[in-house]
């Protein structure tokens, strides 16, 4: 990567899991029966749901993280959690007005198996008694190797779960300790293995480049590991240094943190032997093994992105249940109350908790999709004249620069991101953030680009 390009594109930029971007919502958000109308619309658009649950808590607090999370040792807070999410749920299987057709399914956290192995029995029983499972339904949930023990792994599994995203960031000892997460590489090796033995059949690691005092050799570490342990799937994330918006990451000196052309080193650095490896990119930010349905999502240009990250489809109503959930209906955006106490409150009243969201216009959900399709595919046509807008051609506007530098061609009504373009995938769809270019609002609550 030419260190002329970094330096001046490496700016602070959205991650464009949504558009318009969080800080651009409104709160209180759509009134209730705006936003439960464009749920009804989506779901009989597509006749599923996507569900993701928050599962807030965690024993201990891993500094850099920039999650949703309460740390506590008290289980007790546990029953009482689930019985507000089964509530919630009820909510919407009520609006839709029929059992509804799961297709997707995340835990996420927080430390999901904070929760004990009987409890997400317990939550997932109370799931599907108010809904169908699609039949090729894809379970997933987020592991931190120390909590997740056998017993979790089979239960979930009963329950059609076959995908598991374990938290590894890195597998230095020295590292774990410095942002104070308790795991060692033996649980890790551990989770694998039962995961394998019980019939999971796709492991996903979550993996972070740009961690405080992380060099070369922590990422040769780890790729001797990945050698050893070949999950089908890395997400090898940047990391995201928000300490305005994440108090714990006030814990280190910043000075301990690569930054630019040292920060892209670690990053090209695993790349480089995640390829040899057989693995292939996937976006800016993912790695998959041939035969991975996300990589054949991505070979066949029908890859989505969401909260989640990327997914191999495209769903176009996304709830989330549980304590700052996001749902997404396509047209609409709404969060969830980030106070445990106040949103058990609400559901306790019998309120949907929303505390903010958005109602699309018909030029965002344009732009929308031109983001999507540059996030997902690295490549948007509007040669559609319904694809067509002003903010449309004032983004075009403002990307001749990215041109003149070989990061992208634009002909014939088309977008394409050159290879060089690839890691300013975020910053080409910046371009088209009208909230951005008309509003402060949002400037400098995010992280640098690489």
């Amino acid at each position: 990567m030419a260190v002329q390009l970094l330096e001046k594109y490496n700016i602070p930029a959205p991650r464009y899991t949504s558009y318009p971007t969080v800080p651009n919502w409104t709160a209180p958000g759509p009134a209730p029966k705006d936003w439960l109308n464009s749920v009804q619309v989506a779901y009989q658009e597509q006749g599923v749901v996507n569900l993701y649950i928050h599962l807030p808590y965690c024993e201990q607090l891993c500094t850099y993280c920039g999650c949703n999370k309460r740390i506590t040792k008290n289980h007790a807070v546990e029953l009482p959690y689930l019985d507000s999410v089964l509530d919630e749920w009820k909510m919407y299987v009520a609006a839709l007005g029929e059992k509804p057709m799961v297709q997707e399914l995340h835990f996420g956290g927080g430390t999901p198996t904070f929760f004990a192995p009987e409890n997400l029995d317990y939550l997932l029983r109370g799931i599907f008694a108010e809904a169908s499972i699609a039949p090729d339904h894809r379970f997933s949930f987020e592991a931190h190797p120390n909590s997740t023990t056998r017993a979790h792994l089979e239960t979930l599994y009963q329950h059609g779960f076959d995908r598991i995203s374990i938290g590894v960031q890195d597998f230095g000892q020295d590292i774990m300790t410095l942002i104070n997460r308790k795991q060692s590489t033996e649980e890790i090796y551990r989770v694998v293995a039962d995961s394998r033995d019980i019939g999971y059949t796709s492991i996903n690691f979550d993996l972070i480049f740009g961690l405080p005092r992380q060099d070369i050799q922590h990422i040769l570490t780890n790729i001797e590991h990945l050698q050893e342990l070949r999950p089908e799937r890395i997400a090898f994330y940047s990391y995201a240094h928000v300490p305005w918006k994440s108090p714990s990451q006030r814990a280190y000196d910043e000075k301990d943190l690569p930054r630019g052309a040292a920060k892209r080193e670690l990053y090209e650095t695993g790349k480089k032997f995640l390829l040899e490896m057989g693995y292939e990119e996937i976006g800016f930010d993912h790695f998959a093994l041939p035969g991975d349905e996300l990589l054949t999502a991505f070979q066949e240009q029908r890859l989505h992105r969401n909260f989640m990250g990327y997914t191999a489809h495209d769903t176009q109503l996304n709830i989330a249940l549980g304590v700052s959930g996001i749902s997404d209906s396509w047209s609409a955006y709404a969060q969830n109350e980030k106070k445990i106490e106040t949103y058990q409150a609400r559901i306790a009243a019998g309120e949907l908790p929303i505390i903010k969201g958005y109602l699309l216009n018909t030029e965002e959900e344009i732009i929308r999709r031109h983001i999507l399709n540059i996030m997902c595919t690295e490549t948007t046509s509007w040669s559609n004249p319904v694809l067509q807008c002003q903010d449309l051609y004032n983004g075009i506007e403002r990307l001749k620069e990215m041109q003149e530098d070989g990061l992208l061609l634009v002909e014939n009504q088309q977008l394409r991101v050159l290879p060089a373009g690839r890691p300013y995938l975020r910053n080409i769809c910046l371009a088209f953030d009208q909230h951005y270019w008309k509003e402060a609002v949002g400037k400098g609550q995010f992280s640098e680009v690489v």
